[in-house]
């Protein structure tokens, strides 16, 4: 399968349904994205929105956000999804490379991400990459939206 790794640029149609089509199959709390939010995900700053396509079509997403903080440029990969008809073909990994190799040309020192326990094809894929586990306490505060 030929794979193509491009940068989203702009919130197109075809964008906004690949969203709609895999971020669920990441979470199954995840919320439709519109037009506009993919706008404001593909239009800031911090963030480089990967895809990756087979055939012309987009088969799988990534975002890596560059956060300059006090010890150094950090980079973050987010949502990492696969279409799961075109999973097991190194998609995933055509994907991380890109964002490691895009994180390390803008001077990032390290790019984390997190994953849920039980995702063991995921997490097995990251560690072959070269990610490690850290140990860390990762807090959420959830915030509810205003009305």
């Amino acid at each position: 399968m030929d794979v193509q790794m491009e940068v989203a640029r702009e919130a197109t149609e075809e964008l906004v349904g690949a969203f709609g089509r895999l971020l669920p199959q990441l979470s199954s709390t995840a919320v439709p994205l519109d037009r506009a939010a993919v706008e404001r995900l593909v239009s800031c700053a911090t963030n480089t929105v990967l895809v990756a396509r087979a055939e012309g079509t987009i088969v799988g997403t990534l975002t890596l956000v560059m956060s300059p903080v006090p010890s150094g440029l950090r980079g973050r990969v987010e949502d990492v999804v696969v279409d799961s008809a075109a999973r097991g073909r190194g998609i995933a990994a055509l994907l991380l490379d890109e964002a490691l190799r895009t994180a390390r040309a803008a001077g990032a020192r390290t790019v984390d991400l997190t994953s849920r326990p039980d995702r063991t094809a995921a997490n097995r894929l990251y560690e072959r990459l070269g990610f490690r586990v850290r140990e860390s306490t990762v807090y959420r505060f959830p915030l509810e939206p205003t009305r």
